[in-house]
């Protein structure tokens, strides 16, 4: 309070010094001008008394008209041309009242015209020249304070994020706080830590122009994706360094600090609003269990790995065929989580005596199927490969799990495989109806869980685009109207251990995978966040759809309607039941075709298996979205 008190009024001495200035410049003006316009009319000798009342009377006139023209709400450090506007205003008023004055006191008619049009140009002068002299000197003074690496910074957000943040900063040093912007109304003309808050987010380019602001923070924890997406347009075009702190998903309850600051990115454009989890079901169903992860390396496997991890397990058993993807998973999980008990296992999910040798010896009673390829253009030749490691894989693994007692079994698959356009989509759809199958026959509850692309996955478009990029350019899109659903690597995690505690066995839970976004859109918002031009700094070019490629995902077939579940961003695909006929009989067709490396016979159990392959419309007005289906 006493800061506060200390503060305001340093503020009244300085006006009060401004005021004393301008009172004197306005008379020192009007002498100047009086001496000037009797040398010009050749008058006589001036009369001082007359001179003196004149400039009595100015006064009183002038500091009025000057208090009406806002000439004392700004601040010299930031004038600006608004400001040079008012004293223009101020001194076109000054001509009026001199006017008067004159006329008033019976002045000389040629003194007066020449008055009218000196007085006004001294006065302007008079009043400019030190602001702007004041002005040059203070932003030298601003680039040596620069060079010394104190940044002029603004916060976005004056909530509870925003006022640990200015505390953060205040304790660090080298960060001068100018003010917070905040779109709240009742935070208006109010101050925090005595920093005011100096309007709404939308000021921020004009706040960046009149404070020389090097720096804008983003601290809104709590931004939803609509939201991220203006205040980064708004910063933007102020055209300023722009940073923001973690979500409320990332950042948890830890304080907030300095080194929390992160460069915004597509994650916090695209995510969404932060997912509520029932976090007691999940802890249920994994602590003091005994976990497998196939696929246990790659993005998801290693998510679900940290996730699963939190939960205090039995054990944490993680099995993958790449050495480097398995040691990268294996020394995080040891370092962040030291009382974990973890065996990473190198091997091959197709390969029988590996997963019997991990199940006999881990008794894993949950297992995460995350194990597949899933490059879409590459598996479209690679019938073989695709083949063997998603459908015999989920096979291999699925009966070692029936085998062995396993209580729950979930098998991670996507939305490329509704209506397969590819052959990747088309292997993952025949091991959904593989473990619906066994699930009948088993004591094992054999789950699906069905979502679309995640964001910064390994192989995915959001690295191969940042790629282009950093060379410069094109960043390559295959069709202008192309569409995919997005979710986080950690909210497609959360939500994969929600959907295995909700299962009874059986089912095909699908994420809500919100709205669709377009690949273009998402390039644009890539290059903007390199602080780069779309079409001016890098060109996006079209190269046109990919052999299996499909303008638009769907999340359910065509016979499949949805049924709510305890989680509202958790639907169950209810399909109609029918068993795969002849299904068990193809498999082990397909496993010899495989081991006598026979591609044309693959494709032709494929296209038996799921003979959707390549029926899909490339109309994205036939697309059934999530929020346009009934609920079953």
């Amino acid at each position: 309070m006493t800061g506060r008190v200390e503060k305001r009024n340093s503020l009244l001495n300085l006006r009060a010094v401004v005021v004393v200035h301008d009172l004197v410049m306005i008379g020192l003006a009007w002498l100047a001008a009086r001496a000037a316009t009797a040398w010009l009319i050749d008058a006589r000798g001036p009369d001082w008394q007359q001179i003196a009342l004149e400039a009595n009377l100015i006064l009183i006139l002038q500091g009025f008209l000057h208090w009406r023209a806002g000439l004392y709400r700004g601040v010299w450090r930031f004038a600006s041309l608004p400001d040079l506007g008012n004293l223009l205003r101020a001194a076109v008023l000054g001509a009026a009242s001199g006017a008067g004055v004159l006329l008033v006191l019976s002045a000389p008619v040629e003194l007066m015209v020449l008055m009218v049009w000196i007085f006004p140009v001294l006065l302007a002068v008079m009043l400019g020249l030190p602001r702007l002299m004041y002005r040059v000197f203070k932003d030298m003074r601003l680039e040596v304070r620069q060079r010394r690496v104190t940044r002029r910074t603004v916060i976005l957000g004056a909530g509870q994020s925003g006022r640990l943040l200015l505390k953060e900063l205040k304790r660090r040093g080298g960060h001068d706080v100018v003010g917070f912007l905040d779109d709240s109304p009742r935070l208006r003309q109010r101050e925090i830590d005595s920093v005011p808050v100096l309007g709404a987010i939308g000021r921020l380019p004009r706040v960046v122009r009149e404070a020389m602001i090097d720096q804008a923070v983003i601290a809104i924890p709590s931004a939803t994706n609509q939201q991220m997406q203006r205040i980064v347009q708004i910063c933007e075009q102020a055209e300023v360094d722009f940073k923001t702190l973690p979500t409320l998903k990332e950042l948890g309850s830890s304080i907030t600090r300095f080194d929390d600051l992160k460069p915004v990115a597509i994650d916090d454009l695209l995510g969404r609003d932060p997912v509520s989890l029932d976090w007691n079901g999940i802890r249920s169903g994994l602590t003091g269990k005994r976990v497998l992860v196939t696929g246990g390396g790659g993005s998801i496997g290693a998510e679900l790995c940290r996730q699963i991890a939190r939960l205090d397990p039995a054990g944490l058993v993680v099995l993958d065929n790449s050495e480097y993807n398995l040691y990268r998973v294996d020394y995080r999980l040891r370092n962040e989580f030291r009382d974990l008990v973890i065996e990473a296992v190198l091997g091959d999910a197709c390969d029988p005596a590996t997963i019997d040798t991990v199940m006999q010896r881990s008794r894993p009673e949950v297992v995460f199927h995350a194990a597949a390829y899933k490059h879409l253009p590459m598996l479209q030749t690679q019938v073989r490969e695709a083949f063997r490691n998603n459908v015999i894989g989920t096979r291999r693994v699925a009966e070692a799990a029936d085998r062995y007692g396993v209580d729950i079994f979930v098998l991670i698959s996507t939305d490329k495989a509704v209506n397969p356009a590819n052959v990747m989509g088309a292997t993952k759809r025949v091991a959904e109806l593989y473990c619906q199958q066994i699930n009948r026959q088993s004591s094992t509850r054999f789950i699906t869980v069905r979502f679309g692309n995640v964001l910064n996955s390994t192989g995915s478009v959001v690295p191969l685009f940042n790629e282009q990029i950093r060379r410069g350019g094109p960043v390559t899109v295959t069709h202008p109207e192309i569409t995919r659903y997005f979710m986080t690597i950690a909210e497609a995690g959360q939500l994969i251990l929600q959907a295995g505690v909700l299962g009874r066995g059986g089912e095909v839970f699908v994420l809500d995978m919100g709205e669709p976004v377009r690949i273009s859109y998402l390039a644009e918002q890539l290059i903007r966040l390199a602080g780069k031009e779309p079409g001016r700094d890098i060109e996006i070019v079209y190269t046109g759809l990919r052999p299996g490629e499909k303008l638009f995902e769907e999340l359910f077939h065509a016979h499949e309607s949805y049924a709510k579940t305890a989680h509202e961003k958790i639907f169950l695909s209810q399909a109609s039941g029918e068993r795969c006929l002849g299904l068990d009989d193809r498999l082990a067709e397909g496993e010899r075709a495989v081991q006598q490396y026979d591609t044309a016979r693959l494709r032709s159990i494929l296209l038996d298996l799921v003979p959707e392959i390549g029926q899909v419309p490339q109309r994205s007005d036939k697309v059934i979205p999530l929020a346009g289906r009934r609920a079953g």
